[in-house]
């Protein structure tokens, strides 16, 4: 009986430290998968995942997918490609603000249509998007404090996304066709002035000339065409002439039948 209690006891002893040991194991797993600087905590109810300040230069790869709240601010992203938050299925909150985005392909945020609904993009280095870069996208966005060039294209984007109120404002033209634009809000300048008209009719000015240009070389190619042939005509009958008679009647005959 001895040796049978002195082995239950040291084996429920071994067994709670094998317990103790794989949980460590995973803890410290799941702690050093985060980049430098990133955490992930529960925050007011929410499961939160920060990485503010990281110097991040991409979106990182092993963000918890129960993530409700992502904070990547102040880094020096530039790029988001496609899929870059597609294993975030419950993401309610994205911040992108304060990095050096530069570019977003089509279907970055593909997946979060469903219960995304703050996305911040503002203090970044957006110059020009795409409008298909926010289709199906129900969160409130905000693209203040960028480069934006003011065109077509911006006021398409600017139909598109649901702007958060308060940062419509700071929607500042930086580069536009008209000097005069340069400086003011894009939607104080788009009361007056309908880049995608102005762009349609410049189209269609490119169209006209285009056309045009075709019809003069067409015109050009058939009057050179019929001058050639003309001349051909003119060289044939004098040679014709030169030729005894009873032969010129002959060819004349066969030349009348050709072009016949």
């Amino acid at each position: 009986m001895p040796l049978v209690d002195w082995f239950l006891r040291h084996s429920v002893t071994m067994w709670l430290l094998l317990q103790s040991f794989v949980l460590m194991t995973f803890c410290f797993h799941s702690a050093t998968t985060f980049p430098k600087g990133c955490y992930h905590a529960e925050e007011d109810g929410y499961k939160t995942f920060r990485c503010s300040n990281a110097q991040l230069t991409e979106v990182p790869k092993d963000i918890p997918n129960d993530t409700n709240k992502l904070y990547l601010d102040f880094n020096q992203i530039a790029f988001l490609p496609i899929d870059a938050f597609r294993n975030l299925p419950v993401l309610l909150e994205l911040d992108l603000s304060h990095n050096a985005i530069v570019r977003i392909e089509s279907g970055a945020f593909r997946g979060l249509s469903e219960h995304l609904h703050s996305l911040d993009l503002s203090s970044n280095k957006l110059v020009s998007v795409n409008k298909d870069v926010f289709s199906n996208l129900k969160a409130k966005v905000n693209l203040s404090s960028n480069p934006w060039l003011c065109d077509c294209r911006l006021q398409e984007l600017i139909r598109t996304v649901d702007l958060v109120a308060a940062s419509s404002g700071s929607i500042v033209c930086d580069s536009s066709a008209k000097e005069e634009h340069v400086g003011k809000p894009f939607l104080q300048v788009v009361t007056d002035t309908d880049f995608c008209s102005v762009y349609k009719k410049t189209t269609d000015i490119a169209m006209l000339v285009t056309m045009f240009g075709w019809f003069a070389m067409v015109i050009s190619y058939l009057v050179y065409y019929v001058r050639q042939n003309q001349e051909d005509a003119r060289r044939h009958l004098e040679y014709l002439k030169s030729l005894p008679s009873k032969q010129r009647k002959s060819e004349e005959s066969s030349t009348i039948s050709t072009v016949v």
